[in-house]
Parts: structure tokens; sequence; C-alpha cells
């Protein structure tokens, strides 16, 4: 049944997790890393990129889709521009990597960029452009994947529904303004995470095999562009910087039969210093935002929001125990129980 959700701590639920990974085949640092992402996602409601991942995770490493003992290096850098070969690593340890490159470039040369290729499942990207913005820095972040998504004219799974993820720094800490949306009407995991809750989809989400829409969380067969031909446009794009530049094709080879292996992400870190005084910059974030928010709100409408506060609330609602689905709870506890990791007491009980 999809009953009500069962709550644990997020710290709980992080240990929890990070036990799941580390048992599941990840090193330890990558476990925690890995737990931190997904549970981070949980917090601000992105339910769909958070824990329900961890038997996939799992699964993957049985397959050799992940590489836990990979170890991503730098294998080019030429001025502001770096690659780096991920070598099938856990998604969360190596788009940190290529993260950092990008803030490391941009710290010496005013803007870094850095692709990586052979990534894994990079889970919410919002969650690096946080990163950066944490530094003072404007980030841009996306990552690339094999077909997921329907394409205009075309049949069956064709682009990805490759995520975007773009920050600004603000003056408050820890509240930059942050936009992380994917090119698909909806992620991959929210289909995800209404087939565990027990419930159906929107129409307009995916599509079933024969290419009429769904409402059937579990007959999705792929996934709807946002916006259309916009959508997956953008989608295709994604592809180009992600996967192309990296030397890594992921659309084209899989659209005549291989199975080309993990992710792509491109990372830009960008220092508002470089372009004048990072002061005036701030300054005129707090004004945009302020304009924002001073819009009349629409009727019914509470308050006008900028990107990511939303999720913000959400996390300080969250502070005290995140909700799981029914459907998420029982498979983490079947993969506990199998891993041979003990389980929340909270979860015991139900």
């Amino acid at each position: 049944m999809s009953g009500t959700p069962l709550t644990l701590a997020p710290e709980a639920l992080s240990a929890f997790a990070a036990g799941l990974l580390e048992a599941g085949g990840f090193r330890p640092a990558d476990a925690k890393k890995s737990a931190d992402l997904l549970v981070w996602a949980n917090q601000r409601g992105v339910d769909s990129h958070g824990v329900l991942r961890i038997p996939r995770y799992v699964e993957m490493v049985g397959l050799g889709l992940i590489n836990p003992a990979a170890e991503p290096k730098v294998v080019n850098e030429w001025g502001a521009v770096a690659l780096i070969d991920a070598g099938l690593a856990p998604g969360a340890s190596a788009m940190e990597q290529v993260t950092d490159k990008a803030i490391e470039i941009a710290g010496r040369l005013g803007g870094g960029f850095c692709v990586g290729r052979n990534v894994t499942h990079a889970g919410a990207v919002g969650y690096f452009a946080h990163r950066i913005a944490a530094r003072g820095l404007v980030g841009i972040v996306m990552t690339a994947s094999k077909p997921l998504m329907a394409y205009p004219g075309a049949r069956g799974e064709v682009v990805s529904s490759n995520p975007l993820a773009i920050a600004a720094p603000s003056e408050v800490a820890g509240e930059p303004i942050v936009l992380d949306m994917s090119t698909a009407a909806v992620a991959l995991g929210q289909v995800l995470a209404a087939r565990d809750a027990g419930r159906t989809i929107p129409e307009g989400w995916g599509i079933d095999a024969a290419g009429r829409p769904t409402t059937d969380p579990a007959a999705v067969q792929a996934l709807t562009p946002m916006a259309g031909a916009k959508g997956a446009g953008l989608s295709l794009m994604i592809e180009v910087l992600c996967s192309l530049l990296a030397g890594n094709p992921l659309i084209a080879p899989a659209l005549s039969g291989a199975a080309p292996a993990g992710f792509n992400g491109f990372v830009a870190a960008i220092d508002p210093g470089a372009f004048g005084s990072r002061e005036r910059f701030l300054g005129d974030v707090r004004g945009l935002a302020a304009a924002i928010h001073g819009l009349p709100p629409a009727e019914g409408t509470q308050a006008v929001l900028l990107p990511g506060e939303r999720g913000r609330r959400t996390a300080e609602t969250r502070r005290s125990g995140i909700p799981l689905a029914r459907g998420t709870s029982s498979k983490l506890k079947e993969l506990a129980t199998r891993l041979g990791v003990t389980i929340p007491e909270a979860l015991q009980a139900a």
C-alpha cells in the first residue's frame, strides 16, 4: 500500500544511506559524498533525486556501470579549460572534482570551465551549482546521459532529460538564486517517486510503448520534453557541451544500437569580480531579488518566490524529519537486509 510516508531524521537518513552504499561497494568517502548529495535533495523536497536511487546505484556497481575503485583524473588542461576522465566513478565524487576544478581555475583566471567524461549518475545538479555559489561565483552545471526522452517527430527515446542548473551568489550566505531544471517535462526520478508512492502521474509527463500519453508511472516508456521542441533542442545542445566536447558521445552511438557507458558533465565557474565590482554585482543581485519579491502575488499565491527558495523553505520544514514513501522505505529495507546493514528504528517499526 502507498500509506502515510515514514519519517527519518536527516542525520539518521544520511548515515543509513552511506551505510547502504558502502556495503554495496562504494568506498567510505564516496559513500558519504553520495549520501550527502541524495539527502540534500530529499531535504529540499526533490525526492526524485534522493535516496530512492540507492538500490539502482548498488545494482550499477554489480553490473560494472559504476566503478567504485575509479580515480578521476585531469587528462587535458589548457588555459581556462580542463577535461577530467572519471572512469565511471560514483557520480557525486566525480562531479565534485569537476566542479572544484572549475572553481580552482576561476580563482586564477576569473572563469573556469571543466568537462567530466565517464561520470555516473550525478543526482541533483543544483547541489554542485550551490557549491560554486558558496564560493561567491556564478555557476553553470549540466549533465548528459543516454536516451530517456522523446524528440519531436520521432518515435521512442531519442534524447535525454539532461538537467541544467545556474546559480548566482547573494549577500546572504546560503541563499543563492538557483535555477535547477530538467529538459523533460519532469525528471525521470519524479516518475520513479510516483511509482514508489503508488500514485498516478499527470498526463504530459510521459508516453507509453505505443507513443500514447499515460498516467501510469509503470507504463512510461519515454519522458516528454518540456515545452516540446524547445526542451528537446536544449537537451540536444547539452549533449554537445557535455559529451561531444568530452569526446564521449552518448546519443548518436545509442541511436545506432551501441551501449555507451557513463554520463558526462559540464561545469562553468565565473568570478563576478572579473567583470568589475564584486560588491556592485552582489548589490544588483539583491536589487533583482527585491524587485521580484515586491511583485503583487497573483490570486491564490501567498508570495512570489525566486528560483531555489521553495527548496530552502522545504529544507527548513524537514530539519526534524524527512518523509520517505512506503515504496522507497520498503526497497531500502530489503536492500539493507540483503547487505547486512542495520535498519534505523523508525523504519524497523513499519
